[in-house]
């Protein structure tokens, strides 16, 4: 397969060639914590974290920043053909990306194009994989509309702290430490090219700190007959979890029953008959109360940017910070419906999370032509001007 010219020459040039000294805690609530050996339940010291540095600090760090724009031929993206897998960044210097930027067309009609297709699917049929410190297998890979936070081949604009789709884009303020990065997208769609734009600021490190884990995104989906558990994370390692996203449709119309659901952790245990601790609700666990009953809304680390009762249509995202969940050996997160008259339903979902190192994930990505596997799927039109 012919490989599309991706610019390189401003991929891995951070500014100048000072030595780059990570300043305290540019980490912060996303490193990995170092655990006392005295302390069984992993509670850390107050020594042991560092805070925040006011905005005004002056830091000793070089900035730089992949994209796609050639600067030899003025293109700002590559195009995609149906079938085609591209590296878009593969650079391999330590640093921390702290901004991860992306926009393509395809899921709306573009006035510059009245001829090209239009298909909403390419949201789920776009696969982003990240691949950390040279490993041969991804440790993100998902839809480019579930790792921003919706499933429903749907855009829908919502701002959060860590992810959002902003006006046309989407973006994520995740810091994800690296040795060397490898970022690419491959198109499932069977007749659908698309323009990836991508921009990806990063802080060149000589050395990263040691406690600086990798950040890991895993995706799920399927059928649920109403009473299976639904599991969103299952990693063996060293980490924590710091959230996910879920979108949920049930069978029959104007039925949100599956959010009775409560969440199950199971924390450094293979026995899944005793859960380290549980929930009340599946809507409790996003911070929502009687199946959302306000509508739509979205906070910094919570919330619903897609809410469709009638359609038995609901996008859920929570990142937890301060109530990061802690592991040293395994973790699986799951919900679990108790009502024996549970009704059927689809999911697909992305769970977030940390670890000592590159993990390959847990779950397959679905065949290509499984990947789209909804109910109904709304029909709403995105012009390109308004």
């Amino acid at each position: 397969m012919k490989k599309k010219r991706v610019n390189k020459s401003n991929l891995g040039n951070p500014m100048g060639r000072r030595e780059a000294i990570l300043a305290t805690g540019s980490l912060a609530a996303l490193a990995i914590p170092n655990y006392n050996s005295n302390n069984s339940a992993g509670i850390m010291n107050k020594n042991e974290f560092n805070t925040n540095s006011e905005l005004y600090t002056l830091k000793d760090q070089i900035s730089g920043q992949f994209n796609t724009f050639d600067l030899d031929t003025k293109v700002k993206a590559p195009t995609i053909e149906p079938g085609e897998r591209l590296t878009l960044i593969n650079y391999d210097k330590p640093g921390i990306l702290t901004r991860l930027w992306i926009t393509f067309p395809g899921w709306f009609f573009p006035s510059w194009d009245p001829q090209s297709n239009v298909d909403p699917t390419i949201l789920k049929k776009l696969i982003l994989r990240i691949y950390w410190d040279g490993e041969n297998f991804p440790s993100v890979e998902a839809p480019m509309g579930d790792f921003f936070g919706i499933g429903h081949c749907e855009y829908k604009h919502y701002l959060s702290k860590y992810l959002g789709m902003s006006s046309g884009g989407f973006y994520s303020y995740f810091s994800m430490p690296f040795e060397k990065i490898r970022i690419e997208v491959e198109n499932y769609h069977e007749n659908l090219k698309t323009d990836v734009f991508l921009a990806a600021n990063y802080t060149a490190l000589k050395k990263l700190p040691k406690d600086a884990g990798r950040f890991h995104c895993q995706y799920n989906s399927g059928t649920n007959p109403g009473q299976e558990p639904m599991t969103i994370l299952k990693t063996s390692g060293y980490g924590h979890f710091v959230g996910c996203c879920i979108s949920m449709q049930a069978k029959q119309m104007n039925y949100l029953g599956f959010l009775e659901s409560p969440e199950y952790f199971y924390i450094d245990t293979l026995d899944r008959s005793s859960p380290t601790f549980t929930g009340t609700g599946l809507e409790d666990y996003f911070n929502g109360g009687w199946y959302f009953r306000d509508g739509e809304f979205n906070g910094p680390l919570h919330g619903v940017p897609l809410k469709d009762p009638l359609r038995s249509m609901i996008s859920m995202y929570r990142f937890h910070e301060s109530d990061a969940v802690y592991f040293k050996k395994n973790l699986e997160m799951t919900f679990i419906n108790p009502r024996d008259y549970a009704s059927e339903f689809k999911f697909s979902s992305t769970a977030y999370w940390y670890q000592s190192e590159p993990t390959k994930l847990s779950f397959d990505l679905p065949k290509k032509d499984k990947m789209v596997d909804w109910y109904r799927i709304r029909d709403t039109d995105h012009q390109s001007i308004p």
